[in-house]
């Protein structure tokens, strides 16, 4: 029996209606379970729980209240262990278990709705680097200013507590616990409730395929939750389809429904789901989609998944075999973009030539690789994806692993010409996918994203040598002199690096400026802002460069120019795309060669000798009666 209240979850500490504290933890393998309350001047106070079938055990403390702070000890060993389901680590993950009481905090979001996929610009945020203290509390008085850009979803990196002083939160361990070291949990629901407040929804990214290397303690409770039969490559991967799956996938089921419940989030950014492995008819990100989605009561809320094998039928609706997320990140998208800009195609770009055709297939289509043959990866890649809608996929130019694999932690502005980054810009915010940009992007922060992780030196080294191992894949990456000048991803130092300046969004005003204007055009555009399927076309116009035409109700077009190269003089130009809608003529609607945002003008793009495509340069066309200007 869960005890004679009824639990907001199956596992961890809740407080009971009239004081005590309800304890529930599944412990197969242990005979017994004791939790031992800590904090007091006296010897700890032990309450043994009572056996439930199933593995687990229970049991109420009335002693216990909002903040004490308790451990488990199983089967009467001398090592007591945090809970797993521990709703805050104070003292990180080998310290207590701390009660929380979740209905404390005062909420103000409730004619909140939420968000849908479409007509977002999603903003990844690490909240120890977004501001200089590093905290939930300096982070939320910078929401407003994200909401002015025109941002609409913050994407939170993962903050299950984690080991260490600083590091991605990709190895956490606490997976209900937010990490102290961005404050404590009214701190997060404060910031997402700010968020709410001013427009801004926040979904969380979590990590479902395996757990940190220091301060998992959950096989102390039970080997069942990791199996043998599938390998993950970051550690043991999670048991959601084999002996006692049960538990295990209603552990992570629960930790999604409680984000959703306690935390008022949004939705979720599934890390790294081709390391989540389960052969069952009910695969566990469907079950946990559908779970979350009847948790939010009627709030909307958004799934999407990391999934570098490209499955679609992860976006797809169940009633099509689908697992029913909202979308799915497009890798190709970015490698593409960063072969056109850079010239680099080495690893993982060696598949793609940053052509003007991958840019219209992938505006038209999404993901480029949709079952053909990739070198890189020795096999076929990707899924048909033609049925997907437009929203669902995630595109971007930097995020935190695209920008730390630089090697130097490089933003991708400081990679190529201005010009050729303004068009770039230009593609990514006007184009139909739903576009993430990484904090800093908007103002072209100077600080890098390096890799950082404090964990203790026998694993420090460890984490050193798999990181310089793995940029070694790019040749220029492997060399010795470059890999003895990598940042040590242990030393604080490095962290600090990281940590934006945004004094800089005045400093370099016209990237701001770039970025603000592009995300209000593609929402306020009567045209750019109905991004549907079958809706755009495209043509090659050079190796360089190429044209997007959005076709609108009534021939109220766009045109949208980019040329990755120097000045393109078309003459003749017997591509149907570029005609003007009957009876009108083509003029400029926005330039990325605008002095606003440090370019040097555009003229006109048609003559009645030639067009004049400028270099390295984006320009957006839109018909008029005159032919002039539309700024």
């Amino acid at each position: 029996m869960r005890g004679a209240f009824s639990r907001r979850l199956p596992i961890g500490a809740e407080l009971i209606e009239g004081g005590g504290v309800h304890f529930r933890v599944w412990a197969p393998q242990r005979r017994t379970v004791e939790v031992w309350l800590e904090g007091g001047t006296g010897a700890p106070a032990v309450i043994e729980l009572t056996a439930e079938k199933d593995g687990y055990f229970s049991g109420s403390a009335a002693g216990a209240g909002e903040g004490t702070l308790y451990r488990f000890r199983l089967d009467r060993e001398d090592i007591r262990y945090p809970d797993p389901a521990s709703r805050f680590q104070p003292g990180g993950v080998h310290g207590p278990s701390c009660v929380v009481d979740p209905r404390s905090f005062k909420w103000t979001d409730s004619e909140w709705s939420g968000v849908s996929i479409e007509n977002q610009i999603i903003y990844e945020m690490h909240v120890g680097t977004f501001t200089r203290e590093g905290t939930w509390q300096s982070a939320r008085r910078e929401l407003a200013e994200l909401a002015a850009a025109g941002i609409t979803v913050i994407e939170v990196m993962p903050v299950a507590e984690f080991p260490g002083s600083f590091g991605w939160g990709y190895d956490g361990v606490d997976l209900f616990s937010p990490t102290r070291l961005y404050g404590e949990p009214d701190d997060f629901r404060a910031f997402v409730d700010a968020a709410h407040n001013l427009g801004l929804g926040v979904i969380l990214d979590v990590v479902y395929n395996h757990l940190g290397p220091e301060g998992n303690y959950l096989k102390q409770f039970s080997e069942n939750y990791f199996t043998d039969r599938y390998v993950c490559e970051w550690g043991e991967a999670i048991n959601f389809d084999g002996t006692n799956s049960g538990p295990v996938r209603e552990f992570f089921i629960s930790n999604a429904e409680y984000w959703i419940d306690e935390y008022h989030l949004d939705g979720f950014r599934l890390d790294a789901t081709s390391m989540i492995f389960d052969a069952s008819s009910d695969h566990i990100l469907a079950a946990l989609t559908r779970r979350a989605r009847q948790k939010a009561a009627g709030r909307k809320i958004i799934v999407i998944a990391e999934n570098d094998a490209q499955q679609s039928r992860y976006a797809r609706p169940p009633e099509a075999g689908g697992y029913g997320l909202d979308g799915l990140w497009n890798d190709d998208f970015h490698h593409a973009a960063m072969v056109a800009l850079t010239g680099r195609d080495e690893a993982y770009y060696a598949d793609f030539r940053g052509t003007p055709q991958e840019f219209i297939s992938a505006v038209k289509w999404g993901y480029l690789y949709q079952g053909q043959y990739n070198k890189w990866q020795k096999k076929r890649r990707g899924s048909p994806s033609f049925s997907v809608k437009p929203a669902a996929f995630v595109t971007y130019l930097q995020n935190h692993d695209q920008i730390a694999n630089s090697g130097r932690g490089l933003r991708y502005h400081l990679l190529s010409s201005p010009g050729n980054i303004r068009a770039m810009t230009a593609l990514l915010l006007l184009g139909p996918g739903t576009p993430l940009l990484f904090q800093g992007q908007e103002f072209a922060a100077s600080s890098p994203f390096l890799f950082f992780s404090d964990l203790k030196k026998d694993l420090a080294a460890l984490a050193r040598k798999g990181r310089r191992e793995f940029l070694a894949r790019f040749r220029n990456l492997a060399d010795p002199e470059v890999q003895s000048r990598m940042d040590d991803p242990s030393d604080p130092a490095t962290f600090r690096k990281c940590i934006l300046d945004f004094d800089e969004r005045i400093r370099h005003k016209e990237v701001y400026a770039l970025y603000r204007d592009l995300i209000r055009l593609r929402r306020e555009d009567p045209v750019l802002k109905h991004r549907v399927a079958g809706n755009i076309d495209g043509a090659v116009l050079s190796p360089q460069a190429f044209v997007i035409r959005f076709f609108g109700s009534e021939g109220n077009d766009r045109l949208l120019f980019v040329n990755l190269g120097g000045n393109l003089h078309l003459s003749p130009a017997p591509e149907p795309l570029l005609a003007p809608p009957e009876s009108r003529h083509w003029g400029i609607l926005w330039s990325s060669e605008s002095p606003l945002y440090g370019g040097s003008g555009t003229p006109p793009l048609e003559t009645e000798e030639e067009w004049l495509i400028p270099g390295q340069a984006a320009v957006l066309l839109a018909p008029g009666d005159d032919g002039k200007t539309r700024e």
